[in-house]
């Protein structure tokens, strides 16, 4: 009897051992499926598959700059320009495509990306080479991309597309039920995922982010890898832009301003570190669920007031942050003592 007690015991303690080494990912997972249960039973839209469909348009584009931004936060950065980069691809892809002035048709779209790319560059390099902080180098760019989107559309916003963004944005195009927007979503996701995971280039990202001391020492070109991060994010958001715009079939510039917070909710709330190091492309995947749950299924509720639900959308990311770093917390204290 006191074996099998014993047994138990071992057991049991083992599974919290497990759980606690593992909080990173259990607490939004947990999170997540709280949310599903609790709009599933309050609202009788929320599991079907025309919501489902909206849930995944929505988080797409967000899902595109979120894996960009994973790459910046693990190496203990921050980038403050993607929203007004966003924009700024979307309006000059839109821009060069109508050909007011300069027309390029199908061009423009990889030259607005080749713009956003750049953008990243220069980031990345007054960052690592030059020594600006990110936070007010990416702010500086925040605003020069967003004046850029003012100057460029004349402050209007631009109605003509290039029709393969329409296609992409519909939610209409579909393969095998699932919006082609969102399958670009994950094909971004699982890119970013495979070079965090099994390239060279991946390791040296969570190591910079880690130690850049210790990086640095071990022969790692941290600031070539913050470089290349930044450029990585602004790319990321250069695509986030085309889809919006091919989700809208129009390009305004005063439109995303809500990408930059939303982007970086999204990221930290699946439980990547805003200190570097610690995270990846599978808690940007959970974090965007629960953003996108959240937001969808606030918006069924029919007896909120529209004005509140920004607030409680605030409220409940708050407590689900809160969850977050007391798992965090604890996978610490356990990792130590082991």
């Amino acid at each position: 009897m006191s074996e099998v007690a014993q047994s138990t015991g071992s057991n049991g303690s083992g599974v919290l051992r497990w759980a606690s080494r593992n909080a990173r990912m259990l607490a939004p997972l947990l999170t997540l499926i709280c949310m599903v249960i609790f709009f599933s039973l309050v609202t009788d839209v929320f599991l079907t598959v025309g919501n489902l469909q909206n849930v995944v348009t929505q988080i797409a584009p967000i899902a595109v700059a979120a894996t960009g931004v994973t790459f910046v936060l693990l190496c203990a950065e921050i980038d403050l320009s993607i929203a007004s980069v966003s924009t700024l691809t979307g309006v000059l892809a839109a821009w060069l495509w109508v050909g007011d002035v300069v027309s390029l048709g199908n061009w423009s779209i990889p030259v607005a990306l080749l713009v956003a790319a750049l953008i990243g560059l220069a980031n990345g390099f007054f960052i690592s080479y030059v020594g600006i902080p990110s936070f007010m180098m990416t702010l500086a760019m925040l605003t020069i991309a967003r004046g850029m989107s003012v100057f460029i559309s004349g402050g209007k916003p631009i109605f003509e597309v290039p029709p393969v963004l329409k296609s992409l944005g519909s939610v209409s195009n579909q393969v095998f039920g699932i919006p082609v927007i969102g399958l670009v979503a994950v094909a971004v996701l699982l890119a970013g995922e495979f070079i965090l995971s099994y390239t060279k280039f991946g390791r040296y990202v969570y190591m910079t982010g880690g130690s850049r001391e210790a990086a640095e020492m071990s022969g790692v070109n941290t600031k070539h890898v913050i470089m290349m991060a930044m450029v990585i994010s602004s790319l990321t958001a250069g695509m986030t832009g085309l889809l919006f715009i091919g989700r809208l079939s129009s390009a305004n510039p005063s439109a995303g301003e809500d990408i930059l917070i939303n982007t970086i909710a999204a990221v930290v709330l699946g439980g990547t570190s805003l200190f570097g190091g610690e995270g990846g492309i599978r808690n940007t995947v959970l974090g965007l669920l629960i953003f996108g749950v959240l937001s969808n299924g606030l918006n069924l509720l029919p007896n909120i007031p529209i004005t509140f639900k920004q607030a409680l959308q605030g409220i409940v990311l708050l407590a689900a942050l809160l969850l977050n770093v007391f798992a965090l917390r604890l996978e610490r204290v356990t990792t130590k003592r082991e």
